[in-house]
């Protein structure tokens, strides 16, 4: 009878519910029907009305956009002729020359033509302008997608391009006719074991193709008597297809293992990710390698990994993005990749770490302070947290990075200079043996104009904080700023100088830059591994088994 009454109660509160929960419903709808009629009279308004002409196509998808930044940057909207780059995204291959392009001031210019394919084998070269396609001429106005649009096209067609090539002093006008061909991005452009029994792979993307390429650098790697354990470098990687990433980490745990689960609006329609597959190896000692441009896809995998207390997690902590996208068709063969749920790891913790829904009142959004994160365990019981990326078991930072450094990327002296360099290089250096050398980089400092290279120095800005400060707590006197105009002698900068100071840094940027003209992915990933301190950490633990194993064992294991 009690459980009878019960029962009676629960149907009574939900029926009380249900028309509250209608009219709040019927509301939503009436507030959507309102607005659609007054945006389509509006936009009639436009048409009808405003002083000059519209483009009506463009000014719908400034709206749509607008739209839908305001929810998230990954939800995105797709006319019919921009399908092809979502298409790309998941398959992995598109149809055109292979070169990256980028605007640069008024300039669209071919900012690295791809190994091996048509652009790189035709002889287009990093920084080559590009100055018409097919005959059509590319203005200061000329958006960089127009370009894009221009290159790309079915495979076995041709596209003509003229360039105007720098630091060329004959020659500099060229023109090239390119056959169009089916571009596929390798998602694994090294693998290898070295001579310590290290196993190394580079995981740069999750399309259709990576877990088929993974699995069959393993089953190599695996052939090599001398493997003891393995990398896997996700640093870089932003991500992709979730089932690429279930089936890869499938290759590390046993069969039937839940990998990620997904979950919509409210909780609805979830989706749990296990491996179906029998594993390659469920003993070999694994570290991934992450950074804070390790995100979605590479963020399972190496949480998930990390949950199951399945490899030992080394670098910096990752992005932190735990939506999960899908794509919808639209009317005229437009399509919509929309955010539908969010992911969660197997210790049941979610990694996003940007509050999408909860904005400021400007409109910004902030990381979730690491005070409101929550803790969770791993298979073994070790403790890790949620909505902030994956935190490494090993912390492996790079502090080195100052505003010089970040001025000599951004503005892209090391760039140019690299495109100088193999303007007047004669010969291809040997991918092996060939460095940076003294009068290389001396020759890249002349290269740099003092009267252009502009960066904050951080004792100036500290200078003027404190002359600022002076000034609030009633301390600006003549004896104070004569003290601080003496300090500012003494802490006066020489880029001559400060490129020195930097040298070490500043070498590995132009190695890096200088081999993009000259080597392959394989060769540039061997060449990195030479000087990276991220592998180095990971190699050690590897080789120190009892190390390994200490760092996968919970905290209160290890004291008894």
């Amino acid at each position: 009878m009690k459980k009878l009454l019960i029962l009676v109660a629960a149907v009574v509160a939900v029926a009380a519910m249900m028309p509250r929960v209608m009219a709040q419903s019927r509301s939503n709808k009436t507030q959507a029907a309102r607005n659609l009629t007054i945006f389509n009279s509006l936009f009639k308004e436009l048409q009808s009305n405003y002083v000059d002409s519209i483009d009506a196509d463009k000014l719908m998808k400034t709206a749509i956009d607008a739209m839908l930044n305001d929810i998230d940057p990954y939800t995105e909207y797709y006319p019919a002729e921009n399908q092809e780059e979502l298409t790309s995204i998941s398959s992995g291959k598109y149809g055109g020359i292979g070169a990256y392009i980028l605007k640069r001031g008024d300039n669209v210019i071919i900012n690295q033509p791809v190994w091996g394919t048509p652009a790189r084998n035709a002889g287009l070269r990093h920084g080559d302008v590009i100055l018409s396609v097919n005959g059509v001429k590319v203005t200061p106005s000329t958006p960089v997608d127009e370009v894009s649009k221009m290159l790309r096209g079915q495979p076995g067609t041709q596209v003509a391009i003229d360039v105007r090539r720098p630091y060329v002093t004959e020659d500099s006008l060229l023109s090239f006719d390119i056959t169009r061909r089916n571009i596929a991005v390798s998602p694994v452009p090294y693998y290898g074991v070295d001579s310590t029994g290290t196993g190394y792979v580079r995981i740069t993307t999750f399309n259709e193709k990576t877990a088929g390429e993974v699995k069959n650098a393993l089953t190599e790697m695996k052939r090599d008597p001398r493997l003891q354990g393995l990398i896997i470098d996700l640093r870089n990687n932003g991500g992709g297809l979730i089932e690429s990433a279930v089936q890869i980490a499938g290759y590390f745990v046993p069969k039937g293992t839940e990998i990620v689960r997904t979950r919509g609006f409210k909780g609805q329609n979830e989706k749990v990710y296990k491996t179906t597959q029998s594993p390659i190896d469920t003993d070999l000692p694994v570290v991934v390698l992450t950074d804070e441009y390790t995100a979605s896809a590479s963020e399972i995998l190496a949480g998930s990994l990390q949950d199951l207390d399945r490899a030992v997690v080394v670098g910096a902590r990752s992005f932190g993005k735990g939506l999960v996208q899908t794509s919808r068709p639209l009317p005229y063969d437009a399509m919509l990749k929309i955010t539908v749920g969010r992911y969660y790891i197997p210790s049941g913790r979610l990694i996003q770490a940007i509050d999408y829904s909860h904005r400021n009142p400007d409109g910004s959004v902030a990381r979730i302070p690491d005070s409101l994160t929550k803790v969770w365990h791993t298979a073994a019981g070790r403790e890790v947290r949620d909505g902030g990326g994956i935190t490494p078991d090993v912390a492996v930072s790079d502090s080195s990075m100052n505003r010089l450094l970040y001025n000599v990327i951004s503005d892209m002296w090391a760039y140019d200079y690299a495109n100088r360099f193999a303007a007047r290089q004669t010969t291809p250096p040997d991918p092996l043996t060939w460095q940076v050398t003294d009068s290389v980089f001396d020759d890249f400092k002349s290269f740099i104009d003092p009267a252009r290279f502009k960066y904050d120095r951080m004792s100036e800005s500290g200078i003027d904080y404190l002359r600022q400060a002076a000034r609030v707590e009633g301390l600006d006197n003549d004896s104070v700023n004569a003290a601080l105009d003496r300090l500012v002698v003494l802490m006066q900068h020489d880029l001559n100088h400060d490129l020195d100071f930097n040298r070490d840094k500043l070498i590995d940027i132009l190695d890096g830059e200088i081999g993009e003209r000259f080597f392959s992915d394989a060769d540039l990933v061997r060449r990195a591994l030479r000087f990276d301190a991220e592998a180095d950490t990971a190699r050690a633990i590897l080789l120190d088994r009892p190390r390994y194993k200490s760092i996968l064992t919970p905290a209160q294991k290890v004291s008894k």
